[in-house]
């Protein structure tokens, strides 16, 4: 296996290991808010799953840019392709974005959907607001996903 190989590989494992993590931390923020409020109103338990859900989306994002990154180099095909040193690096820095902004960005989502949680807890009819605020959140996720994307995809090999 080349060092490009190796690089190529690393790139995907970064873009599924930071943005599952940050999803991971999100999701367990959002869940221990939602199990305290839930104890307080229980009529508002499918509201705050909702809210609870949104913070998975970043890792969702990063096993994106890792299967893609696995396609391109063929892996999944059974047989790597020859990956240069500079197209690995290129890879490595493509899965960069996702796998970093994925991480902040799941853990603040869920810090937010934790507030929102406790704002559909007391007043139930701002869990529309509560959703907005969280979604807020995901929109530099979504634009680390496009970098990534385009980096990844404009690498020839």
């Amino acid at each position: 296996m080349s060092i490009g190989q190796i690089l190529a590989l690393l790139g995907a494992a970064i873009a599924v290991i930071g943005s599952g993590m940050g999803s991971s931390g999100g999701v367990g923020i959002a869940g221990e808010t939602s199990a305290g409020v839930s104890t307080e109103n229980p009529e508002v338990n499918s509201k705050l799953l909702l809210l609870q859900l949104l913070p998975a989306t970043q890792g969702i994002y990063g096993f994106l840019i890792a299967v893609i990154v696995l396609i391109n180099t063929n892996v999944l095909g059974g047989a790597m392709k020859a990956v240069e040193l500079y197209q690995g690096l290129g890879i490595l820095m493509g899965c960069l974005p996702i796998g970093f902004v994925g991480y902040f960005s799941g853990i603040k989502q869920g810090q937010v959907a934790s507030a929102a949680m406790i704002m559909t807890g007391q007043r139930p009819e701002m869990s529309g607001k509560g959703i907005t605020m969280t979604v807020m959140v995901e929109t530099y996720a979504v634009l680390s996903l496009l970098v990534s994307f385009l980096i990844v995809n404009s690498i020839k090999l």
